[in-house]
């Protein structure tokens, strides 16, 4: 099954999801736009409307689509609107992207327990979409915290 999120740099949010346990496969791209075939520059300019996400296959008997939300609130905050920490724009906006009725109900019952809780003192702004074209990112930018280790770790072997 897919699940495609956006919460900041797409980077950081793949490197989280392809730890997981059931997770099969993640892949960086641009979903939720106005502009075909968007360049990663193209985005970086905002003309697009498109947000950075991270679209992933897992098996549904390894993990459920609750624990991937579960995931995804834990590494941003969904307070932000159109920023994550120094990243600005609607590019970083927190977004769900949901491909049947059964993601939809379960992203938005999970927006609304969170909104209850007490672990943010603000309004919860994750938008919450039907999934739409999705973009991969140029090669350079898949997996690149991974690469940038491993770049990393051979130059301290040298």
């Amino acid at each position: 099954m897919k699940a495609t999120f956006g919460a900041g740099c797409f980077w950081g949010v793949e490197e989280a999801f392809r730890n997981v346990e059931g997770v099969i496969s993640t892949s960086v791209g641009y979903m939720g736009g106005h502009f075909p075939n968007p360049s990663y520059l193209d985005v970086l300019s905002r003309i697009t409307g498109h947000a950075e996400v991270v679209q992933l296959d897992y098996d549904p008997d390894r993990t459920s689509y609750e624990e991937l939300l579960e995931v995804f609130w834990s590494i941003h905050d969904p307070t932000q609107l159109n920023r994550q920490g120094s990243d600005r724009g609607e590019q970083y906006r927190s977004v769900i992207f949901y491909y049947n009725n059964e993601q939809e109900m379960a992203a938005r019952l999970s927006k609304q327990n969170l909104q209850r809780s007490s672990r943010f003192n603000k309004a919860i702004v994750t938008q919450i979409q039907p999934s739409t074209e999705y973009y991969l990112a140029d090669e350079s930018h898949q997996q690149y915290l991974a690469k940038k280790r491993q770049r990393e770790s051979s130059l301290r072997e040298v």
